[in-house]
């Protein structure tokens, strides 16, 4: 007769240390900037933070308050009428390739696009799934946003760690039920400079539905660096 040979469970545990205070981002707060003061605050240098975190916020608010001189103003005027409306943020975190957590803090306010628009009211209609915007793309460009927009100027392609895939994102609420938050960690395997992202609606690079282009200033990734980008949808209702 033959015996059974004796087996023995076998497995594997993958570690990665983040340093710099570093944590998920699903457990970050970052709350629905209320005013004009909320959003400079949340673009401004900060004691502790590292010198290289703080020259970059430094520079970015100020790409950040030219964006306010629309914004601003369109959000009093809702809210004084109470109109609906609704905004966008984009946050930025570097994870280093050793584990270092650089958080960059507000990327941006601009913009939601018009065929993002559209696919929200195909939503509506059954004709899309909503919960498929949920992919964020990187990318070099540096054309200004525009409602326009259909894509990104420059994306990423075969620099992503899987060639012309973006990261996938979650789809959650955000610190208040009016805010969609979607969460995803881009990694490259090649130097880049980056100055725009998106949300779109499927994967694949040069496919899917741009939701929402935002632009700042540049980030340097070297190969192994990720971005960790956080986009909140805030939308008010009217009264």
């Amino acid at each position: 007769m033959q015996s059974m040979g004796a087996t023995t469970p076998e497995g594997a545990v993958s570690l990665r240390v983040i340093r710099g205070g570093g944590d998920n981002s699903l457990g970050v707060i970052r709350p629905s900037l209320r005013s004009v003061s909320d959003i400079m605050k949340a673009t401004s240098p900060v004691q502790g933070l590292p010198d290289e975190v703080n020259a970059y916020r430094d520079l970015n608010r100020v790409r950040v308050a030219r964006h306010l001189a629309k914004l601003g103003p369109a959000r009093w005027v809702a809210r004084k009428l109470g109109l609906p409306f609704f905004w966008s943020e984009l946050f930025g975190r570097v994870i280093r390739a050793d584990g270092m957590v650089l958080d960059y803090g507000l990327l941006g306010v601009k913009v939601v696009t018009d065929v993002g628009v559209g696919f929200i009211v195909d939503a509506f209609q059954n004709i899309v799934e909503l919960e498929t915007m949920k992919y964020h793309g990187i990318g070099t460009g540096g054309t200004a946003e525009a409602a326009a927009d259909t894509t990104l100027v420059t994306e990423l392609t075969t620099q992503y760690t899987t060639d012309s895939t973006r990261a996938t994102g979650t789809t959650i609420e955000g610190a208040t039920a009016n805010i969609f938050k979607t969460v995803a960690t881009n990694t490259v395997d090649a130097a880049v400079a980056i100055t725009e992202h998106g949300i779109f609606s499927d994967p694949t690079v040069a496919s899917g539905v741009l939701l929402d282009r935002t632009l700042f200033s540049v980030i340097n990734l070297a190969s192994g660096d990720s971005l960790e980008s956080t986009y909140q949808l805030t939308l008010t209702a009217g009264s």
